[in-house]
Protein backbone atom coordinates (compact mmCIF):
# COMPACT_ATOMS: atom_id res chain seq x y z
CA UNK A 1 0.00 0.00 0.00
CA UNK A 2 1.52 3.05 -1.19
CA UNK A 3 1.09 6.53 0.52
CA UNK A 4 2.06 8.84 3.35
CA UNK A 5 6.18 8.41 3.25
CA UNK A 6 5.82 8.11 7.24
CA UNK A 7 3.95 5.43 7.50
CA UNK A 8 5.10 2.23 6.36
CA UNK A 9 2.42 -0.31 5.51
CA UNK A 10 2.90 -4.45 5.96
CA UNK A 11 1.29 -7.88 7.10
CA UNK A 12 1.01 -7.98 10.97
CA UNK A 13 3.76 -10.43 12.46
CA UNK A 14 3.78 -12.05 16.27
CA UNK A 15 6.07 -9.26 17.33
CA UNK A 16 3.37 -6.51 16.60
CA UNK A 17 1.34 -8.14 19.09
CA UNK A 18 1.81 -5.32 21.95
CA UNK A 19 1.42 -2.25 19.73
CA UNK A 20 -1.30 -3.72 18.37
CA UNK A 21 -2.98 -3.92 21.93
CA UNK A 22 -1.65 -0.68 22.70
CA UNK A 23 -3.21 0.97 20.04
CA UNK A 24 -6.95 -1.48 20.01
CA UNK A 25 -7.00 -0.38 23.77
CA UNK A 26 -7.15 3.48 22.42
CA UNK A 27 -9.62 2.96 19.52
CA UNK A 28 -11.60 1.38 22.34
CA UNK A 29 -11.35 4.28 24.39
CA UNK A 30 -12.12 6.82 21.82
CA UNK A 31 -15.35 4.71 20.77
CA UNK A 32 -16.85 4.05 23.97
CA UNK A 33 -16.08 0.41 23.15
CA UNK A 34 -15.38 -2.68 25.30
CA UNK A 35 -13.74 -5.37 23.93
CA UNK A 36 -10.09 -5.19 25.01
CA UNK A 37 -7.72 -7.20 24.32
CA UNK A 38 -4.13 -8.01 25.89
CA UNK A 39 -0.76 -8.44 23.72
CA UNK A 40 -1.35 -12.19 24.81
CA UNK A 41 -4.91 -11.91 23.91
CA UNK A 42 -3.65 -11.31 20.10
CA UNK A 43 -1.05 -13.70 19.83
CA UNK A 44 -3.63 -16.36 19.69
CA UNK A 45 -5.33 -14.99 16.95
CA UNK A 46 -2.19 -16.40 15.09
CA UNK A 47 -3.27 -19.88 15.37
CA UNK A 48 -6.70 -19.38 13.89
CA UNK A 49 -6.81 -21.51 11.35
CA UNK A 50 -9.37 -19.22 8.68
CA UNK A 51 -6.91 -16.17 9.48
CA UNK A 52 -3.74 -16.04 6.91
CA UNK A 53 -1.67 -13.87 8.54
CA UNK A 54 0.68 -12.62 5.52
CA UNK A 55 -2.06 -11.98 3.43
CA UNK A 56 -5.30 -11.52 5.26
CA UNK A 57 -4.01 -8.86 7.53
CA UNK A 58 -2.03 -5.28 7.39
CA UNK A 59 -0.66 -2.70 10.33
CA UNK A 60 0.49 0.94 9.62
CA UNK A 61 3.18 1.72 11.30
CA UNK A 62 5.21 5.19 12.07
CA UNK A 63 7.69 4.84 14.62
CA UNK A 64 6.30 2.48 17.04
CA UNK A 65 2.95 3.07 17.10
CA UNK A 66 0.49 1.07 15.10
CA UNK A 67 -1.72 3.89 13.20
CA UNK A 68 -3.84 1.33 12.09
CA UNK A 69 -5.13 -2.16 11.40
CA UNK A 70 -7.22 -4.45 9.05
CA UNK A 71 -7.59 -8.27 9.04
CA UNK A 72 -10.16 -10.17 6.67
CA UNK A 73 -10.56 -13.96 7.80
CA UNK A 74 -12.34 -16.66 5.39
CA UNK A 75 -15.13 -18.67 6.25
CA UNK A 76 -15.80 -22.15 6.79
CA UNK A 77 -18.23 -22.55 3.75
CA UNK A 78 -19.78 -20.63 1.05
CA UNK A 79 -23.54 -21.30 1.12
CA UNK A 80 -24.65 -19.91 -0.73
CA UNK A 81 -22.33 -16.79 -0.14
CA UNK A 82 -18.79 -16.32 1.03
CA UNK A 83 -19.42 -13.47 3.95
CA UNK A 84 -15.83 -12.67 4.77
CA UNK A 85 -15.00 -10.62 7.92
CA UNK A 86 -13.69 -7.69 8.13
CA UNK A 87 -11.85 -5.74 11.43
CA UNK A 88 -10.23 -2.62 11.19
CA UNK A 89 -9.37 0.28 13.17
CA UNK A 90 -7.43 3.58 13.23
CA UNK A 91 -5.41 5.07 16.02
CA UNK A 92 -7.45 8.73 17.43
CA UNK A 93 -4.19 10.30 16.94
CA UNK A 94 -4.14 9.29 13.13
CA UNK A 95 -7.96 9.71 12.17
CA UNK A 96 -8.93 12.43 9.12
CA UNK A 97 -6.11 11.25 7.50
CA UNK A 98 -7.83 8.55 4.83
CA UNK A 99 -6.47 5.85 6.69
CA UNK A 100 -10.08 4.02 7.31
CA UNK A 101 -10.62 4.59 3.06
CA UNK A 102 -7.54 3.09 2.78
CA UNK A 103 -8.17 0.14 5.10
CA UNK A 104 -11.02 -0.37 3.04
CA UNK A 105 -9.63 -0.91 -0.14
CA UNK A 106 -7.21 -2.88 1.35
CA UNK A 107 -9.31 -5.72 2.87
CA UNK A 108 -11.89 -5.66 -0.23
CA UNK A 109 -8.97 -6.70 -2.65
CA UNK A 110 -7.24 -9.06 0.14
CA UNK A 111 -10.85 -10.72 0.35
CA UNK A 112 -11.27 -11.21 -3.13
CA UNK A 113 -7.42 -12.98 -3.63
CA UNK A 114 -8.08 -15.21 -0.94
CA UNK A 115 -12.00 -15.93 -1.95
CA UNK A 116 -10.91 -17.24 -5.21
CA UNK A 117 -8.14 -19.43 -3.75
CA UNK A 118 -11.03 -20.95 -1.14
CA UNK A 119 -14.24 -20.93 -2.67
CA UNK A 120 -13.60 -19.80 -6.23
CA UNK A 121 -16.88 -19.60 -8.76
CA UNK A 122 -18.92 -18.39 -5.73
CA UNK A 123 -20.62 -14.80 -4.34
CA UNK A 124 -18.76 -13.37 -1.83
CA UNK A 125 -19.44 -10.89 0.53
CA UNK A 126 -17.59 -8.72 2.97
CA UNK A 127 -18.82 -7.24 6.24
CA UNK A 128 -17.76 -5.40 8.95
CA UNK A 129 -19.43 -3.63 12.33
CA UNK A 130 -18.82 -0.54 14.22
CA UNK A 131 -20.88 0.41 17.57
CA UNK A 132 -24.41 1.97 16.48
CA UNK A 133 -23.52 5.40 18.12
CA UNK A 134 -20.04 5.43 15.76
CA UNK A 135 -21.68 7.59 13.39
CA UNK A 136 -18.55 8.25 11.52
CA UNK A 137 -17.66 5.25 10.99
CA UNK A 138 -21.32 4.13 9.88
CA UNK A 139 -20.65 6.89 7.35
CA UNK A 140 -17.25 5.68 6.03
CA UNK A 141 -18.86 2.29 5.73
CA UNK A 142 -21.87 3.71 3.64
CA UNK A 143 -19.92 5.92 1.35
CA UNK A 144 -18.22 2.65 0.34
CA UNK A 145 -20.94 0.96 -0.14
CA UNK A 146 -21.87 -1.37 2.59
CA UNK A 147 -25.30 -1.52 4.23
CA UNK A 148 -26.52 -2.10 7.30
CA UNK A 149 -27.65 -5.95 7.82
CA UNK A 150 -27.85 -7.29 11.31
CA UNK A 151 -27.88 -5.83 14.84
CA UNK A 152 -25.83 -7.75 18.00
CA UNK A 153 -26.27 -6.35 21.56
CA UNK A 154 -23.60 -6.62 24.30
CA UNK A 155 -25.71 -7.36 27.25
CA UNK A 156 -24.18 -7.42 31.31
CA UNK A 157 -25.59 -8.26 34.52
CA UNK A 158 -24.76 -7.74 37.84
CA UNK A 159 -23.07 -10.62 39.70
CA UNK A 160 -23.96 -8.64 43.10
CA UNK A 161 -28.02 -9.02 42.85
CA UNK A 162 -29.08 -12.39 43.68
CA UNK A 163 -29.76 -14.90 40.49
CA UNK A 164 -32.18 -16.58 39.18
CA UNK A 165 -33.11 -19.59 39.89
CA UNK A 166 -33.58 -22.24 36.82
CA UNK A 167 -34.32 -25.18 37.89
CA UNK A 168 -33.38 -28.55 35.34
CA UNK A 169 -35.79 -31.12 34.07
CA UNK A 170 -35.75 -34.57 35.89
CA UNK A 171 -33.96 -35.90 33.39
CA UNK A 172 -31.02 -33.21 32.74
CA UNK A 173 -27.87 -33.63 34.79
CA UNK A 174 -25.11 -30.82 34.36
CA UNK A 175 -21.28 -31.51 34.11
CA UNK A 176 -18.16 -29.70 34.39
CA UNK A 177 -16.78 -28.86 30.92
CA UNK A 178 -13.39 -31.66 30.14
CA UNK A 179 -11.94 -32.33 27.75
CA UNK A 180 -13.79 -35.53 26.67
CA UNK A 181 -16.69 -33.39 26.11
CA UNK A 182 -15.18 -31.21 24.18
CA UNK A 183 -16.49 -33.31 20.60
CA UNK A 184 -19.87 -33.57 22.12
CA UNK A 185 -20.03 -29.83 22.58
CA UNK A 186 -18.95 -28.67 19.06
CA UNK A 187 -21.32 -31.18 17.71
CA UNK A 188 -24.00 -29.36 19.29
CA UNK A 189 -22.77 -25.73 18.60
CA UNK A 190 -22.78 -26.58 15.05
CA UNK A 191 -26.11 -28.16 15.46
CA UNK A 192 -27.48 -25.16 17.84
CA UNK A 193 -26.09 -22.42 14.92
CA UNK A 194 -27.18 -23.82 11.89
CA UNK A 195 -30.16 -21.50 11.61
CA UNK A 196 -28.67 -18.53 12.91
CA UNK A 197 -27.54 -15.38 10.45
CA UNK A 198 -23.95 -15.47 9.69
CA UNK A 199 -23.51 -19.03 11.06
CA UNK A 200 -21.03 -21.63 9.48
CA UNK A 201 -20.12 -24.79 10.82
CA UNK A 202 -17.08 -24.83 13.10
CA UNK A 203 -14.12 -27.53 12.00
CA UNK A 204 -12.48 -29.54 14.58
CA UNK A 205 -9.64 -27.53 13.80
CA UNK A 206 -11.20 -24.18 14.95
CA UNK A 207 -12.80 -25.53 18.03
CA UNK A 208 -9.47 -26.74 19.12
CA UNK A 209 -7.80 -23.36 18.66
CA UNK A 210 -10.81 -21.61 20.05
CA UNK A 211 -10.21 -23.76 23.26
CA UNK A 212 -6.51 -23.51 23.36
CA UNK A 213 -7.04 -19.91 23.70
CA UNK A 214 -6.00 -18.22 26.96
CA UNK A 215 -9.43 -16.54 27.77
CA UNK A 216 -11.07 -19.87 28.26
CA UNK A 217 -12.08 -20.51 31.46
CA UNK A 218 -13.45 -24.06 31.64
CA UNK A 219 -14.35 -24.04 35.49
CA UNK A 220 -16.93 -21.53 34.11
CA UNK A 221 -18.08 -23.93 31.46
CA UNK A 222 -20.47 -26.66 31.78
CA UNK A 223 -22.52 -29.62 29.70
CA UNK A 224 -26.06 -31.10 29.85
CA UNK A 225 -26.50 -34.30 29.29
CA UNK A 226 -30.40 -36.02 29.01
CA UNK A 227 -31.15 -39.45 28.53
CA UNK A 228 -27.16 -40.46 28.51
CA UNK A 229 -26.78 -38.00 25.10
CA UNK A 230 -24.75 -34.42 25.36
CA UNK A 231 -28.25 -31.83 24.67
CA UNK A 232 -26.50 -28.32 25.46
CA UNK A 233 -23.01 -26.54 26.43
CA UNK A 234 -21.80 -23.15 27.36
CA UNK A 235 -18.40 -21.89 27.58
CA UNK A 236 -16.86 -19.31 29.35
CA UNK A 237 -14.08 -16.74 29.03
CA UNK A 238 -12.72 -13.92 30.88
CA UNK A 239 -10.55 -10.62 29.31
CA UNK A 240 -7.97 -9.93 31.60
CA UNK A 241 -7.71 -6.35 29.17
CA UNK A 242 -11.38 -5.76 30.18
CA UNK A 243 -11.23 -6.45 33.92
CA UNK A 244 -8.19 -3.79 34.32
CA UNK A 245 -10.52 -1.16 32.64
CA UNK A 246 -13.48 -2.08 34.45
CA UNK A 247 -11.31 -2.72 37.82
CA UNK A 248 -13.49 -6.22 38.67
CA UNK A 249 -13.99 -9.35 37.07
CA UNK A 250 -16.28 -9.97 34.36
CA UNK A 251 -17.20 -13.57 33.06
CA UNK A 252 -17.82 -13.59 29.31
CA UNK A 253 -20.58 -16.10 28.19
CA UNK A 254 -18.88 -16.81 25.04
CA UNK A 255 -20.91 -19.52 23.70
CA UNK A 256 -24.27 -21.32 25.25
CA UNK A 257 -26.33 -23.52 22.33
CA UNK A 258 -28.88 -26.64 22.58
CA UNK A 259 -29.99 -28.99 20.33
CA UNK A 260 -32.98 -27.98 18.90
CA UNK A 261 -34.97 -31.54 19.90
CA UNK A 262 -33.34 -30.02 23.76
CA UNK A 263 -35.07 -26.38 23.52
CA UNK A 264 -37.64 -25.13 25.14
CA UNK A 265 -36.91 -27.16 28.69
CA UNK A 266 -34.98 -24.46 30.02
CA UNK A 267 -31.97 -26.34 29.46
CA UNK A 268 -30.15 -23.00 28.41
CA UNK A 269 -31.51 -21.06 30.90
CA UNK A 270 -30.00 -23.18 33.60
CA UNK A 271 -26.44 -23.84 32.03
CA UNK A 272 -26.43 -20.28 32.32
CA UNK A 273 -27.38 -19.98 36.03
CA UNK A 274 -24.49 -22.26 36.46
CA UNK A 275 -22.04 -20.31 34.74
CA UNK A 276 -22.71 -17.08 36.35
CA UNK A 277 -23.37 -18.74 39.43
CA UNK A 278 -19.66 -20.14 39.46
CA UNK A 279 -17.94 -17.18 38.40
CA UNK A 280 -19.44 -15.13 41.53
CA UNK A 281 -18.39 -17.71 43.79
CA UNK A 282 -15.04 -17.12 42.32
CA UNK A 283 -15.60 -13.46 42.67
CA UNK A 284 -16.47 -12.22 39.46
CA UNK A 285 -18.72 -9.17 40.01
CA UNK A 286 -20.13 -9.60 36.33
CA UNK A 287 -21.06 -11.44 33.46
CA UNK A 288 -21.39 -10.50 29.80
CA UNK A 289 -22.07 -11.94 26.40
CA UNK A 290 -22.89 -11.20 23.01
CA UNK A 291 -26.38 -11.76 21.33
CA UNK A 292 -28.27 -11.13 18.09
CA UNK A 293 -30.84 -8.82 18.49
CA UNK A 294 -33.14 -10.97 15.88
CA UNK A 295 -31.92 -14.49 17.86
CA UNK A 296 -34.32 -16.95 15.84
CA UNK A 297 -34.33 -18.84 19.21
CA UNK A 298 -35.24 -15.66 20.91
CA UNK A 299 -32.13 -15.36 23.09
CA UNK A 300 -32.38 -11.34 24.04
CA UNK A 301 -35.78 -12.42 26.19
CA UNK A 302 -34.17 -15.06 27.82
CA UNK A 303 -30.47 -12.69 28.71
CA UNK A 304 -33.83 -10.34 30.17
CA UNK A 305 -35.37 -12.57 32.09
CA UNK A 306 -31.95 -13.55 33.83
CA UNK A 307 -31.18 -9.86 34.57
CA UNK A 308 -28.94 -8.36 31.22
CA UNK A 309 -29.45 -4.96 29.99
CA UNK A 310 -28.20 -3.83 26.98
CA UNK A 311 -24.80 -2.47 27.24
CA UNK A 312 -23.61 -1.22 23.27
CA UNK A 313 -25.78 -2.50 20.01
CA UNK A 314 -23.14 -3.02 17.36
CA UNK A 315 -24.10 -3.12 13.43
CA UNK A 316 -23.17 -5.46 11.23
CA UNK A 317 -22.50 -3.86 7.60
CA UNK A 318 -21.96 -5.70 4.37
CA UNK A 319 -21.23 -5.36 0.98
CA UNK A 320 -21.62 -7.77 -2.12
CA UNK A 321 -17.92 -7.72 -3.94
CA UNK A 322 -18.28 -10.59 -6.55
CA UNK A 323 -22.14 -12.34 -7.43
Amino acid sequence: MAGDADIDWRPIERGDAAAWSATLTEIQHADRDWEFLTEQDLLDEFGDPYHDFPRGSVGAFTGGTMAAFGTVTVRSAADPVHDMRYWGGVHPAWRQRGLGRRLLDWAEDAAVRLHREHFPGRPLSLSGSCLEHNTAAAALYAARGYRPVRWFHAMKRDLKTPLTDAPLPPDVQVVPFSPELSEDARLIRNEAFADHWGSTETSAEAWAHHLAAGTFRPGFSFLACSAGAAAGFVLSHEYEAYNAVIGSRDLHIALIGTRRAARGRGIASALLGRALAAGREAGCSSGSLVVDADSPTGAVGLYERVGFTVMHTSVTQAKSLLP
